[in-house]
């Protein structure tokens, strides 16, 4: 599978900006043949703290749109993260119901696609970065950093991260469950993970048991821990054996920096292609069936004492 990273340098707060330089950096990605594209942690406001309510995503949401719609227009896979604002929508039927309008089903081939490509650059166009007036909750609102997978349009899953970092705490609550994301076109499920949770093995780990035959990280990684990042992406796929797609962030926000250095690496944990520092697309090819015959000349998993630990 061709698979790209976008590495970008993510405005604060600013949605309607990070939206379109995404999305211009997802296409170059894909008219280099990628079929999967990761894109950083919260990629579209950055950790904007201060204005939780107009950085989140309730639903409507025109970012959520504006991939799912990208995704089907370039029959791609997309993963992120967005800051989401829980008010007890169901995600999954709220897009669905949206591609379904929007792709015009019952028409032919040729005006689907048409018609996927035009929604996609109507809502583009029409996005004001202001989110849409939602009832009050007689509750305070709940925020969450959601990861998302869309395949060719359809949401294939979500996460919400379990291990919020130090100031995260305050803002937002703990994701329940870690569990691979299933595609159905490509038969393969993905292992998701966000940022800081790089840095437990259990969660990789988990994820590799369940499945998982490739292992992405969403990230914003900030200064001056780009030597833990490097050791620790090669780590996960090394030590599960599998390809790790580790997409992090560059650039600078009020409170730090990025490094960037986002990774794509093998299931030998062989770095096939690094970004650097700078605001870039890097794309390249990963053998996923690969990792069968590693576990068979290293058999980690078969050696385990799962009555021991």
């Amino acid at each position: 599978m061709r698979v790209a990273c976008i590495q970008m340098d993510v405005l604060h707060c600013k949605k309607q900006e990070n939206l379109e330089k995404a999305l211009y950096m997802a296409l170059k990605a894909v008219e280099r043949g990628a079929e999967l594209v990761v894109l950083p942690e919260v990629f579209s406001t950055g950790f904007c703290y201060e204005n939780l309510d107009h950085a989140s995503e309730s639903f409507p949401s025109p970012v959520l749109e504006n991939l799912a719609c990208f995704s089907e227009a370039n029959d791609c896979i997309i993963l992120g993260s967005v800051i989401q604002k829980d008010g007890g929508e169901d995600i999954g039927e709220y897009i669905g119901e949206y591609i379904g309008e929007e792709s015009g089903k019952g028409s032919e081939k040729g005006s689907e696609k048409d018609s996927r490509e035009n929604g996609f650059t109507e809502r583009l166009n029409d996005f004001s970065g202001k989110e849409k007036e939602m009832p009050e909750s007689k509750n305070s609102p709940l925020y969450y950093n959601l990861g998302f997978c869309f395949e060719s349009g359809n949401l294939a899953g979500t996460y919400r991260k379990t291990h919020p970092f130090k100031k995260e705490n305050s803002y937002f609550s703990k994701g329940s469950s870690i569990e691979p994301i299933a595609l159905k076109k490509q038969n393969l499920k993905i292992g998701f993970e966000i940022c800081y949770e790089i840095r437990f093995p259990e969660v990789a780990r988990k994820l590799a048991l369940s499945g998982s035959g490739l292992l992405v990280t969403t990230a914003a990684f900030p200064n001056p821990r780009s030597e833990h990042w490097k050791i620790l992406a090669k780590a996960r796929a090394i030590e599960n054996q599998i390809p790790h797609i580790a997409c992090n962030r560059t650039g600078s926000a009020p409170d730090c920096s990025y490094f960037g250095h986002s990774m794509i690496i093998d299931a030998w944990g062989e770095v096939k292609a690094d970004a650097g520092d700078k605001e870039c697309v890097i794309v390249c090819d990963l053998d996923l069936d690969g990792k069968e015959e590693i576990r068979k000349s290293m058999p980690v998993f078969e050696d385990r004492r799962t009555e021991l630990y």
